[in-house]
């Protein structure tokens, strides 16, 4: 199984190509440049360097959110252009849990932390079990924006009734460090930086395993997934219920 991987969610710009359980090509990138100037020069140099034909690519694996709104219309208009180019299925990885996959095998629980702004993060709750074929992923707390006071409870919580130490990683992490250790009393670990940031690769043994349980979908199908409103969204409701406070 032949998989072009993207994730634009966040900070970094990733696109990746596997081949069954081999990585033949990454590019990742977080720089002074919007996703919009880097996703597309990546994946066309990705395709260049290892001769790909694209018609042999099986399907489309996309970080579908939550992150970034800018970055994640940028991910989709690209994974959807290409599904439809080449009538290739999408298959759709939940941002957080592609996140965590850079801690693969790793005996404690693993929290991602994406800066949504408002002192609040876009978080989830992970641990690796293993099964027949390797590990696979257990979700503790589903995709949530929470706050950091909200989020340091529920890892206290879990960390002791699971007796597990906690590895946060994500861009949330350096946004909220000080407040992190004064609140989480349970021990804990950052991730390195090899491994603290979005990386498409990551996800690809979640990719595969959807792929063959038939969860890809018609590229049609997909759209973001944001979790909450944009900030000019709330920014109107917030806007229609000052407007009606003065009736």
């Amino acid at each position: 199984m032949k998989l072009i991987l993207i994730d634009s969610s966040g900070l970094t710009a990733s696109v990746a190509i596997t081949e069954d359980d081999n990585l033949i090509a990454e590019y990742n990138v977080q720089y002074k440049k919007t996703h919009s100037q880097t996703l597309l020069p990546m994946l066309d140099e990705l395709k260049s360097m290892v001769e790909l034909d694209l018609h042999s690519i099986d399907a489309i694996a996309i970080s579908k959110g939550p992150g970034s709104f800018t970055g994640l219309r940028i991910g989709s208009a690209t994974a959807k252009g290409l599904a439809q180019a080449l009538d290739l299925p999408i298959i759709e990885i939940d941002t957080l849990e592609g996140l965590a996959c850079n801690a693969y095998g790793y005996s404690g629980i693993v929290c991602p932390m994406m800066d949504a702004r408002r002192s609040q993060v876009y978080t989830g709750a992970y641990t690796f079990e293993r099964g027949e074929n390797g590990y696979f992923l257990k979700t503790l707390i589903e995709a949530t924006p929470m706050s950091i006071e909200e989020i340091s409870a529920r890892l206290n919580e879990l960390s002791t009734e699971h007796g597990l130490d906690i590895l946060l990683l994500g861009d949330g992490i350096p946004v909220y460090l000080e407040t992190l250790k004064e609140l989480i009393t349970v021990p804990f670990s950052l991730a390195p930086e090899h491994m603290n940031r979005q990386r498409a690769a990551a996800f690809s043994f979640l990719a595969r395993d959807r792929f063959s349980r038939g969860m890809a979908i018609d590229y049609r199908e997909h759209a973001p997934e944001y979790l909450r409103l944009s900030q000019a969204e709330r920014e109107r409701q917030e806007g229609i219920r000052n407007r009606g406070a003065n009736y």
